[in-house]
């Protein structure tokens, strides 16, 4: 994905503390030990390559404007292998539902009903996934494990959460 625009993180530091980071073994949800939150990383030149080539999609996606910026909407917006992810800063746990995030977000369920896509909104260790008409609480969601939808046409009227090995079991 390509911007017209230049964005840059300035003083937004939120993947830093909502996405993990393999290679230095941060989990998810705790400030990485080399990030001056509002700053920005205190060993800049020698982070992990997985650092270096994130971008959210605040950075890369003009549609997105300022209200969306990380730091200011307390939401990192991420892609998945099939759909959009919002990681949402466990120190503001309901930043997702207010105006105009909730909105918006429930309008890209309605589009990723339609395309197969989901959309999952991360809160602390928890997996919600929202569509058109409701969204399901998934709990703690495993790395192993995948989000099983039971669709009724391309409406989705269940959820679960499966380990990634059950899945070819009949």
């Amino acid at each position: 994905m390509t911007s017209s625009i230049k964005r840059q993180c300035g003083d937004c530091t939120l993947c830093c503390k909502v996405m993990a980071i393999e290679a230095l073994s941060k989990p998810v949800n705790v400030w990485c030990a080399h990030c001056r939150p509002g700053r920005g990383w205190a060993i800049y030149a020698e982070r992990p390559p997985e650092c270096e080539s994130f971008s959210c999609l605040w950075l890369v996606n003009d549609l997105l404007d300022e209200q969306w910026k990380p730091s200011r909407s307390k939401l990192v917006l991420t892609t998945s292998e099939d759909g959009l992810e919002v990681r949402c800063d466990p120190g503001f746990p309901n930043a997702w539902r207010k105006h105009p995030y909730a909105a918006e977000i429930r309008e890209w369920a309605v589009a990723g009903e339609t395309n197969d896509m989901t959309v999952v909104v991360i809160v602390g260790q928890r997996m919600i996934l929202v569509t058109p008409d409701r969204e399901f609480d998934l709990g703690i969601v495993g790395p192993d494990e995948r989000i099983l939808r039971k669709l009724d046409g391309t409406k989705v009227v269940g959820a679960t959460a499966a380990e990634e090995t059950d899945l070819g079991r009949t």
